[in-house]
């Protein structure tokens, strides 16, 4: 075996694909100006309990009244990008063509699938299935495309893989928080009311960076809930992240607020039956939200007025049916 190839082997085909270099990969990611991040600092107030394991993490015995819950990518953080360019280097440095051509993901064709498919896998096979008619790609090191649904999911796994690398780089010196996000959660992790969380499709290894990086290791561990795709068997629009989610806690679904950005997330949000904030983004700011049954919607978390007390006062006031952040949100 060579030194620096990654192989991945799914019954008789193996897929081999070199990782990233500065001579292929590293141009193709910065060929777009995106400003370097500020560093986080964790928050320095003592959470009530503290958390180490970032997976499936579960609450004390201490009953909360309400759970804020956030997504990650477009929440946290504006990653939209950060993904696109991830996909697409993986794909060229495996010299990835369909029918002669590169594959590549156009900022207009990502929206698309951030607004149709959850997580990664699923949007690569969505893209060779449904976009391209059934066809997978094919490269100089392999020239047939894969055939059976075991080839596709190891060439899936294996391009996801040197993505998810990829994509970790790229947060480490480009990520920042979207507006308000950490004072926000700064403001629900003070209060022993309200339990928070995170949520995300997305595969452990991205999300733990993204979490150290615009978070903070201390805030990263006092959350009292974080799932992600690698958790749970069904990804968003699927409720079953955010059902995950309220029974870890012991909480009613009725009594969390979902944060996100996307109409995939909503849809698990409305479907696990709590109640969803969207902070949208250039991506997403075009669909209807309300149709698809926000409770609110909101540029951004920084936006004036947008306060715990602004989402949970109402609720705790009138009942779990109370419109929340009412004369704030658009």
């Amino acid at each position: 075996m060579k030194a620096g190839i990654i192989f991945i082997a799914a019954a008789a085909t193996t897929y081999a694909f070199a990782p990233p270099t500065a001579p292929t990969v590293v141009p193709y990611l910065y060929r777009h100006s995106l400003a370097p991040a500020p560093t986080s600092k964790g928050a320095s107030h003592h959470r009530r309990h503290s958390l180490t394991t970032l997976s499936l993490q579960m609450s004390s015995s201490t009953p909360f009244e309400n759970a804020l819950i956030f997504d990650c990518d477009g929440v946290l953080i504006l990653t939209e990008e950060l993904h696109r360019l991830a996909y697409n280097a993986a794909f060229e440095a495996a010299g990835l063509e369909i029918d002669g051509k590169p594959v590549e993901w156009t900022v207009e064709y990502y929206d698309i699938l951030q607004n149709t498919v959850g997580g990664g896998k699923p949007k690569m096979h969505f893209h060779f299935r449904e976009t391209m008619g059934g066809k997978y790609p094919s490269s100089k090191d392999m020239p047939s495309p894969p055939q059976t649904e075991e080839e596709q999911t190891s060439l899936v796994d294996a391009l996801q893989a040197h993505k998810t690398e990829l994509y970790k780089q790229l947060v480490s010196e480009r990520a920042e928080p979207r507006p308000g996000v950490i004072e926000l959660m700064d403001e629900a992790l003070n209060d022993p009311s309200i339990a928070v969380g995170v949520c995300s499709a997305s595969t452990k290894a991205a999300v733990t960076k993204v979490l150290d990086v615009v978070l903070g290791q201390d805030r990263r561990e006092r959350l009292d809930v974080c799932i992600l795709g690698d958790d749970v068997s069904k990804l968003k629009p699927d409720p079953l992240i955010y059902t995950t989610a309220a029974e870890r806690l012991g909480i009613d679904p009725s009594k969390c607020v979902v944060v996100e950005d996307s109409l995939v997330g909503l849809r698990a949000a409305k479907g696990a039956g709590m109640k969803c904030l969207i902070t949208y983004t250039t991506s997403t700011e075009g669909e209807d939200f309300y149709g698809e049954g926000a409770d609110a919607k909101v540029p951004e978390l920084g936006a004036k007025g947008v306060t715990l007390d602004m989402i949970f006062g109402p609720m705790r006031e009138k009942g779990v049916d109370a419109e929340i952040l009412a004369g704030v949100r658009d």
